[in-house]
């Protein structure tokens, strides 16, 4: 876009909130934008940043800090489908090859299965155990409602970060109740990877569709707060550069009203990422083919179907 970039330490960065829920974004939008139609998650996502100092945000086990919730709409868009690369992924042709796979998806749903059920956790999983910041996200049912969707910006090694993550999203999402063994079969499980972390000396540097965006900025009390939507969320709203920020800012907790001189103070972070998602069924077919890939050694769930 031409505009200068200040290239960041995404060690540095704190977690935010970034959970979508209807808001009024800004009275006077830019002329022949689009508002922010559509369906929203269901379920409170309010940042409670006063006690926390971040807008959403907590500390996971092992000292990470955790994200809590994902913007998304009830309905994935076009070119979305499971078992394929979601739309969070930002990927050209011709670059490199996917971290993100399918066997993360599987190994989400073996940690749950095995804690809901009881059984010892599964093993060590196969897949790379490289160190990225990362979500997991779980949907449910055929209009995929958020059920669920914490993650850290901490790079975090991914057998120990999804194995925690698999959890804190499907029991802690303060928005939801924990999850019960009666939804697995209507469950969607997504694994995203962040890359590809980038200040930017400019709000509107960034690309929808392509960046997920974090905001740090100070509220009208004077305290430090921050927020985040996954690169999907913006596309899947509809919303422009404009309505993107302004909703984030509301997310964050900002209440007052927003001029284009406050979007300028804002200090923004972009990032790309890696999703991949997987249905229930999809996993109950792959475990028939990969039994004991996992080291799950005991009988395969009592659902056969996917209603």
């Amino acid at each position: 876009m031409g505009r200068k970039r200040c290239v960041g330490d995404c060690s540095k960065m704190a977690a935010g909130c970034c959970g979508v829920k209807k808001q009024k974004l800004s009275s006077s939008p830019p002329s022949g934008s689009g508002g922010p139609g559509g369906p929203h998650c269901s379920g409170e996502s309010q940042c409670r940043g006063a006690e926390l100092g971040l807008g959403g945000s907590g500390s996971g086990p092992g000292g990470s800090s955790r994200v809590n919730g994902l913007g998304c709409n009830n309905s994935l868009s076009p070119g979305c489908g499971t078992l394929s690369p979601g739309c969070g992924s930002s990927l050209s042709p011709g670059s490199r090859k996917m971290v993100v796979s399918a066997e993360m998806c599987c190994f989400c749903f073996d940690v749950l299965y095995c804690h809901l059920y009881g059984y010892q956790p599964p093993r060590t999983p196969r897949f790379t155990n490289d160190p990225y910041p990362l979500f997991v996200t779980w949907k449910i049912g055929r209009d995929k409602r958020l059920r669920g969707c914490i993650g850290t910006f901490s790079a975090m090694n991914l057998h120990s970060g999804l194995r925690e993550y698999t959890l804190t999203s499907a029991l802690k999402d303060s928005r939801f109740p924990p999850m019960t063994r009666d939804e697995l079969p209507r469950l969607f499980c997504s694994v995203s990877l962040l890359t590809n972390f980038e200040d930017v000396c400019d709000y509107l540097d960034w690309e929808v569709g392509v960046h997920g965006i974090r905001i740090e900025f100070i509220n009208e009390k004077g305290s430090k707060r921050t927020a985040t939507y996954l690169p999907e969320v913006a596309k899947e709203q509809g919303w422009d550069h404009i309505q993107t920020i302004d909703s984030l800012l509301r997310k964050g907790g900002y209440k007052a009203a927003i001029s284009n001189d406050f979007r300028k103070t804002i200090k923004l972070t972009r990032y790309r990422s890696e999703k991949m998602t997987m249905s229930y069924a999809e996993y109950l077919s792959h475990r028939q083919h990969h039994h004991f890939q996992n080291g799950i050694g005991h009988p395969l769930p009592p659902y056969n179907h996917y209603s």
